[in-house]
């Protein structure tokens, strides 16, 4: 009988495929039929591994460790990406989540076109001021100009608000609260990278209105808590919850909250989502009035809030090893392949027995070494292998193999189900455990000018006592200008450490105002 081995890459996800006993890690390419002879016969050796090191030459590791674990596929137009299924599986599951939650909080799902007209984009001056460089115009209809160019949006605030509008006339309209899921384009930028910075991606939006500024302040912070979760509950990334500063807050808004992942190999900041209070400045310029229960006029206030594909290239970042992907069990999907001769008796039972307790088991192709499924399936980051031999099916059990640390671990077939489970939370804790280690490793307390940029040399996440003055912001982030980039705010964190009195800024030497996270970002 032959022996077995299966795969099992997510909470719900199972891969089984055949194997011969394993002798060594080196890959080989798939046997396949040759000459018309009928024979099988097994190309030379194709290595599967990664040629970059992540240490060595962080960039070149990404953009290999994307594309070779088929997350994306380079398109024949700059910063743009094909987004294959296994990324759009990790997409899906994000959004299935986020979407139930939101629909929790009776938000809406809506779409508004992708086009709108330059009257719309110009009404919000020091809104589309903010994204001037980056939209995209249509100016031509075949051959023929056309008369007013159409942009393509950048975000939808201008495209939604005229509707929000012609829809909130009385207090019994409010709150309007709507998301949508959809592409957005931002064109001009330098350093295209997958996932982290392209001319178009994927997005939710939400846009919501309300009678008064607590509602609107309340629901700011809920929808910021689900981005936390998806991030540490899903994608198992650390991050901190805080507001921006003036100078980095939204454009045109009142002031804007976001989640910040940290990058230890770059030593980079990333904005992971962001739950934005726009007051009532869109509400004076689309005139989006209402009347309340005493006859009174009065202005909505309003929220927008978004999350983008950049999740998927902040998790590879942050778990992908020399080997290829890790993925966090909770977000890891699988491909399906029917391409099956046989399949012994015992792999058939155990997959039987974990697709009945709510695993998805699907068969692999008969015709790849075992070498070259165990690399191929590492550099994708399936979570769990479960492998089945002839002394496993003797002693009624299986060997499990775990992605994040290598482990192996005999499990019987009689608690297989309950203890697959545990190993897949336990792998999902794990490397959350590990992201915060080594992300709080790199987090430096700097009180002084000569100890911000000593740390930040060293590529380190700092946190500094500040003024909270634009003009000194805006000084460090001239005096910190070089080949890596300026440093900036990230965000000035919601949980505040103690600030002593009489505690100066750093940058400044004025007295401080508060603490806040410092750093060169994406």
């Amino acid at each position: 009988m032959e022996d077995v081995n299966i795969c099992v890459d997510g909470m719900e996800n199972v891969k089984v495929t055949d194997k011969k006993e394993k002798k060594t890690h080196k890959a080989k390419a798939p046997k396949t039929t040759g000459g018309g002879s009928g024979k099988k016969e097994v190309k030379k050796e194709t290595g599967l591994g990664l040629s970059n090191k992540k240490d060595e030459n962080f960039g070149d590791w990404y953009s290999e460790v994307v594309v070779s674990g088929e997350m994306i596929e380079y398109y024949d137009i700059s910063g743009c990406y094909i987004i294959r299924p296994w990324a759009m599986a990790i997409w899906e599951i994000m959004q299935k989540f986020f979407d139930a939650e939101i629909k929790k909080l009776k938000i809406e799902n809506c779409y508004f076109p992708l086009f709108l007209s330059s009257t719309v984009l110009q009404k919000e001056k020091d809104h589309i001021e903010g994204f001037a460089p980056e939209v995209a115009w249509v100016t031509k209809s075949g051959d023929t100009e056309l008369e007013v160019p159409i942009a393509i949006r950048p975000t939808s605030e201008t495209a939604m608000y005229p509707y929000f509008r012609k829809w909130d006339r009385g207090h019994r309209d409010l709150p309007l609260r709507l998301n949508q899921w959809c592409n957005v384009v931002r064109w001009k930028f330098s350093n295209p990278t997958p996932f982290i910075r392209s001319r178009e991606f994927l997005w939710q939006e939400g846009h919501t209105a309300f009678a008064t500024k607590v509602e609107a302040d309340k629901e700011v912070l809920e929808v910021l808590e689900l981005y936390r979760r998806i991030y540490e509950e899903f994608l198992a990334i650390p991050v901190v919850k805080g507001k921006k500063s003036e100078n980095e807050k939204f454009a045109g808004g009142l002031y804007t909250t976001s989640v910040e992942a940290f990058v230890p190999n770059t030593g980079r900041g990333v904005q992971g989502a962001t739950s934005h209070c726009l007051g009532q400045n869109f509400a004076k310029m689309f005139e989006i009035n209402f009347e309340n229960e005493k006859g009174e006029k009065g202005m909505v206030w309003q929220n927008s809030w978004a999350y983008s594909t950049r999740t998927i290239g902040v998790m590879v970042m942050v778990h992908g090893d020399d080997k290829g992907l890790v993925l966090p069990p909770k977000v890891a999907s699988v491909q399906k392949d029917a391409d099956v001769q046989a399949i012994c008796d015992a792999c058939s039972e155990t997959a039987k027995e974990l697709n009945n307790a709510g695993f998805r088991a699907e068969t692999l192709r008969d015709n790849y070494s075992p070498g070259w499924k165990y690399s191929n399936w590492e550099l994708k980051g399936v979570p769990l292998r479960i492998e089945i031999g002839p002394k496993d099916m003797a002693k009624n059990q299986v060997r499990v193999v775990r992605r994040d640390n290598g482990a192996k671990e005999d499990i019987s077939r009689t608690i297989l189900v309950d203890q697959i489970k545990d190993l897949l939370d336990n792998v999902q804790q794990s490397l959350f455990d590990a992201a915060k280690q080594k992300r709080d490793a790199c987090v430096v307390v700097a009180k002084t000018w000569e100890e911000f940029t000593k740390a930040l040399n060293e590529k380190r996440m700092i946190l500094a006592p500040w003024c909270d003055e634009e003009e000194v912001e805006r000084d460090v982030k001239a005096r910190t200008k070089g080949e890596m980039g300026a440093c900036k705010t990230l965000c000035t964190p919601f949980d505040q450490p103690e600030l002593p009195e009489g505690t100066l800024c750093f940058a400044s030497g004025k007295p401080a105002k508060k603490w806040t996270y410092w750093g060169r970002s994406y």
